[in-house]
């Protein structure tokens, strides 16, 4: 008898990267693989929701940058939606961590301009939780 293993959804893979990072991670960088290219085109319009980047001539289909709090990227729930919509379509695929950033504080200099240091101090501390 022959046991085969079901692959982790592409959603599941996800919550688990997000799970095994510190809470103070500010941005992440991964790849996104489809096993069958000929669904290209499909997975393509599923996962603009999450503002995923093609490769051209790469073993790898898309780069998706997400943001955790603040930052120029796709939220982390956007993403995770993107991925479980290829999860419904059938689509199967792998994700790869390419990189990834902690301890990064949002700066705001309008909002901090001729304020007390007591106040930018309780400011970094808010946004850096």
């Amino acid at each position: 008898m022959t046991v085969r293993l079901r692959p982790m959804a592409l959603a599941d893979t996800f919550q688990q990267i997000l799970d095994s990072l510190p809470d103070d991670w500010t941005d992440l960088e991964l790849d996104l693989r489809i096993f069958d290219e000929r669904r290209y085109i499909e997975a393509a319009t599923l996962v603009v929701t999450c503002n995923a980047q093609p490769y051209s001539k790469s073993d790898w289909h898309w780069r998706l940058l997400v943001a955790h709090r603040f930052g120029h990227a796709a939220s982390a729930s956007a993403v995770h939606t993107g991925l479980a919509l290829l999860d419904e379509a059938g689509i199967e695929g792998e994700l790869a961590v390419r990189e990834h950033r902690t301890g990064r504080v949002e700066i705001v200099p309008e909002l901090m301009w001729g304020r007390p240091q007591s106040v930018r101090e309780e400011f970094r501390k808010a946004r850096a939780l």
